[in-house]
């Protein structure tokens, strides 16, 4: 991983904003807008391709340099003037040097036209870190994926097609790393049939590097002080260069022809809302299919749940996956209602030993100062409102969540039908469509199935070898008294506890491996009051516990549903037993690479396995879910997107002999 730097700005005497890293303008002192629509909507052609997108239609811009995000206002601009409604702007942006907010919204304000655009970008722009980041516009119609790092780092992982593309990083003269043949090769990589590109520079050295790439560019009139610029499109990839490898057939994308684009999403809790709210943003008409009487009625049932990261120094697919669905997730709730459906006070977890302390160490030189950073005991204390054992690792965009909020949310998007009291306990494919069955009783039909349900997707043939475990927890809720008001963030140890929520604290929460009884527990209840002490033995006496009688204490239980590797299982699912037939040869030679075509059973998905994660995990996934679905650039890298497989696990079997 490496830390992300914000961009470090210069202004002119006009209020423009200079890169001091490169000593660049960001856009035209003279004609920012007019450049900008010149070089990059006019040589794509957008307005026209915008214009004929059919309903259920997009187009895929791609650029090289976010900068001010002035490319892509103008972009979303043309496209909610020309595009027919149904249509979709996916726009997907690398940046290395993000701007900071403040700055962003200084730079925006340069033009006040677009300011119906770039507030809700200003709005979203929270939790921007590292890895790709998918911000998410005018209920799904448009969305901006960042990848924030370095463009060879960064569009290498990309898994999509890009239909136009901006090249805008500094003058090549200014940033020569943004303008090389490597690039220009992953520009091809991802470039769509007829793709098509704008730059600004019409310096001969690109225009010859990028025709050797496979496009065919041409100079052509500029606009105010650039006599020239360069267009192009894609016509191949050179016969003279290796193509690059092409997926894994069993991480390959699945050939799904759909004449209907309806599906039933099975399990009404955070994985099932979050594809359905995905999948109907996109125009899918959505069934949300729900055994019990409302949504939210076990995991994703808790009063409150934690914006919680636990992260890893080393950049493995669970920590990218974490941060990306962070950011994802955290912008998602600024549609809610703070203070009753979330609370943006951070995140504490106190360096309650030595080991905890060592690997906070780590983190901090891993990752950014405004993700995380250590505060010691005093300021902990000051932070928290409450006296601490010790300090600990601050998170100041963390939080805690209401579930059910979230999920209603997401469930009360246009284009699904909650189904509640609808227990399915088989599935049949019947021609091209999947039927759900409550034994006697058809309960609905589509040609795509998403299984959400946690553990309870093993109850269907298709997906009961999945490694799912349930792993039961029991939270406390404890009354808010007027001193343990003073609680300012949500504390976490071996336990957590958050600030009131409604007159209540949410402590928690356990774990016990081996109960199948969600009956609330004594036991459970002094276990996490245990908890408590050891996080704050001064909140312990502000709520009054050890005056309370345990068997009057208050909680639930409910089943967390995880896998062996703790990363969730998200994706397609394949015939098994056609799979082990199919790829037999990797018994004997892992590094083969069978070109059979991956057996899928076409148009059934899986959701599930997020553990205590769901949060963060959730609603990304269900991003995942839809851009497998749609033939869309994955919001994920594409390793993440394949280390969260359903096939990882029958593939690791096969290769270990099993």
């Amino acid at each position: 991983m490496t830390t992300i730097q914000h961009a470090q700005l210069d202004w002119d005497e006009n209020g423009n904003p200079i890169s001091r890293a490169f000593a660049d303008v960001y856009f035209s002192n003279e004609s920012g807008l007019a450049e900008t629509r010149h070089v990059f909507l006019t040589q794509n052609d957008l307005q026209a391709r915008f214009t004929a997108l059919p309903v259920d239609g997009r187009l895929v811009i791609g650029e090289t340099g976010f900068g001010t995000g002035l490319n892509f206002l103008c972009a979303w601009q043309l496209f909610e003037a020309c595009a027919t409604p149904g249509a979709r702007l996916q726009f997907v942006s690398v940046e290395k040097y993000p701007l900071n907010r403040v700055d962003l919204e200084r730079a925006l304000a340069l033009w006040p036209e677009l300011k119906v655009f770039a507030d809700p970008l200003l709005d979203q722009y929270v939790a921007i870190h590292e890895g790709f980041q998918r911000l998410v516009f005018d209920g799904g119609r448009v969305t901006l994926t960042l990848l924030i790092g370095d463009v060879l780092e960064m569009l290498p992982q990309l898994d999509g097609q890009i239909d136009a593309w901006f090249l805008d990083g500094f003058a090549p003269s200014k940033n020569p790393e943004m303008w090389t043949p490597e690039l220009f090769a992953e520009l091809a990589r991802l470039a769509a049939p007829g793709s098509t590109i704008g730059t600004f520079t019409s310096t001969g050295w690109v225009r010859r590097a990028m025709n050797a790439a496979g496009f065919k560019m041409k100079r052509v009139p500029g606009i105010g002080h650039k006599w020239e610029v360069l267009k192009g499109a894609f016509i191949g990839w050179p016969e003279d260069v290796p193509t690059p490898a092409p997926a894994k057939p069993w991480f390959a994308r699945p050939v799904l022809e759909l004449e209907e684009r309806k599906a039933l999403v099975i399990g009404a809790g955070l994985a099932g809302c979050a594809t359905a709210a995905s999948l109907a943003a996109r125009g899918w008409q959505v069934s949300l299919l729900e055994r019990h009487a409302d949504l939210a009625q076990e995991a994703s049932g808790n009063p409150q749940g934690v914006l919680y990261l636990k992260l890893s120094a080393h950049g493995t697919a669970l920590s990218q996956l974490i941060l990306s669905g962070f950011g994802h997730t955290r912008r998602l709730l600024e549609r809610l209602q703070r203070g009753v459906d979330w609370g943006d006070c951070g995140v504490l977890q106190l360096a309650f030993d030595e080991k905890e302390r060592e690997r906070q160490a780590q983190l901090t030189e891993a990752f950014s100062s405004d993700l995380l950073h250590v505060l010691e005991r005093p300021e902990a204390e000051a932070r928290a409102g409450i006296a601490l054992s010790s300090g600990g690792l601050f998170y100041p965009e963390g939080g805690w969540v209401h579930p059910p909020a979230l999920c209603r949310y997401q469930a009360g998007q246009p284009n699904i039908r909650l189904l509640p009291h609808n227990d399915v306990v088989e599935l049949r494919r019947e021609g091209e469509h999947w039927q759900a069955w409550d034994g006697e009783r058809l309960l609905d039909s589509a040609p795509v199935v998403v299984l959400a349900g946690a553990a309870e997707v093993k109850r269907f043939a298709a997906s009961a070898d999945l490694p799912l475990k349930r792993i039961r927890g029991q939270i406390t809720r404890l009354t808010e008294t007027p001193s343990s008001r003073s609680l300012n963030t949500v504390v976490c140890a071996e336990g957590y506890v958050a600030p009131g929520r409604l007159g209540e604290h949410t402590l928690g929460a356990s774990f016990d491996f081996k109960s199948d009884d969600l009956t609330p527990t004594t036991a459970e209840h002094l276990g996490n009051l245990e908890l408590l002490r050891e996080i704050s033995e001064d909140l312990t006496q502000r709520l009054g516990v050890n005056a309370l009688p345990a068997e009057q204490l208050e909680g639930r239980a409910a089943f967390r549903c995880t896998s062996p590797d703790y990363l969730p299982i998200v994706g397609p699912l394949a015939n098994k037993e056609a799979f082990l037939e199919a790829y037999a040869a990797l018994r004997k030679d892992a590094r083969q690479v069978p070109q059979t075509a991956c057996p899928w059973l076409d148009g059934l998905y899986v959701n599930s396995g997020h553990g205590s994660r769901g949060l963060i995990t959730a609603p990304l996934s269900g991003e995942l879910i839809a851009a497998w679905l749609d033939n869309e650039p994955l919001p994920l890298p594409r390793s993440v997107a394949e280390a969260c497989h359903p096939n990882r696990f029958v593939l690791r079997g096969l290769i270990r002999g099993k």
